[in-house]
């Protein structure tokens, strides 16, 4: 329900209220609201959790901290009983987790639990992101996404989804309750900040020449090396580019297409922006496996085109 704060007349709009005014389904309404339940948990881990090692591996043979396993269970936990999904897949997991053969009014999840866990321990902002499709399907393009959101924690907790419908932002307040923030989020066709990741001495030469283009044109480097806070901060401000291209030794670049790049894609483009691997639209991209990585360029319409060009020697 909305609420005042004391020394506020205006009544501030809930999650649910506005899902509920977007004439989605009850059972989305559902889910979304029940994952912004989970981050209230995650964020709680965060801020006092151990930041040691667990001693375990993910599927990509990565050494997993402690928060990022219970980041993990504490949002599948959630997502297995809300009963409204019947397949989850996290970057935590190697293998895709059946809830339930039954597709009818379900859905399913993918997840990065704790994007940029590695930051926490020097008090660096990090995430989670969520993709969500109907159905028991996950191996699907981007496109086929029903709704995608990102919740941020740093000095504030906020929440970024879209179901098509605009993109729009939610910041936890201290009852921590998600309250309307932004609403229609919007990006400029070109802007003045870039977040590049991976070693540019790996780059290769159109890349470089993409970077020196920005660099003379005024760009400002912005780069914190979490996805999540360096997304937020091209898309809220809307004029900006990230990119993690392809590198020398590394031709699919580092981010997976599944957990990471559709869901930040999804949003992007529903906020007038664009995302691609430097051929093709991100969202385009069937996956073949939990695994798949691609390159990224993404934000700005006429900066991920200017990329494109460059990438391919044009």
């Amino acid at each position: 329900m909305p609420y005042s704060e004391p020394g506020k007349t205006k009544f501030q709009t809930d999650l649910r209220r506005h899902l509920r005014a977007k004439n989605i389904e009850d059972n989305l309404v559902h889910l979304i609201c029940e994952i912004a339940e989970a981050s209230k948990y995650v964020i709680n881990a965060v801020r006092t959790g151990d930041l040691g090692v667990a001693g375990t591996s993910n599927l990509y043979g990565e050494e997993q901290l402690a928060l990022d396993v219970l980041s993990d269970r504490i949002m599948r936990k959630r997502l297995i009983h809300s009963g409204v999904v019947c397949k989850i897949a996290s970057e935590e997991m190697d293998e895709i987790y059946e809830v339930t053969t039954d597709s009818d009014g379900m859905y399913s999840v993918a997840y990065d639990p704790l994007d940029g866990s590695s930051l926490v321990d020097v008090n660096l902002a990090v995430g989670t992101i969520v993709g969500i499709y109907a159905g028991c399907d996950l191996l699907q393009e981007g496109r086929k996404q029903v709704a995608a959101m990102y919740i941020l924690y740093g000095p504030r907790v906020s929440m970024v989804y879209s179901v098509g419908d605009g993109v729009h932002e939610f910041t936890m307040n201290h009852l921590m309750e998600f309250t309307l923030t932004r609403e229609n989020i919007r990006m400029q066709p070109e802007g003045n900040i870039y977040s590049p990741g991976g070693l540019r001495n790996k780059y290769s030469e159109g890349n470089e020449k993409f970077i020196r283009y920005l660099e003379a044109k005024g760009a400002k480097l912005r780069y914190s090396g979490g996805f999540v806070p360096d997304i937020n901060q091209v898309l809220l401000k809307g004029k900006g580019i990230f990119m993690y291209p392809a590198l020398n030794g590394s031709p699919n670049g580092k981010l997976r297409l599944l957990f990471e790049l559709n869901p930040m894609a999804y949003l992007v483009e529903n906020a007038g922006g664009a995302a691609s691997d430097g051929k093709r639209a991100i969202l385009d991209i069937k996956p073949e496996s939990l695994d798949q990585r691609a390159p990224i360029y993404i934000g700005c319409s006429e900066d991920v085109s200017k990329a494109m060009e460059y990438a391919n020697g044009n």
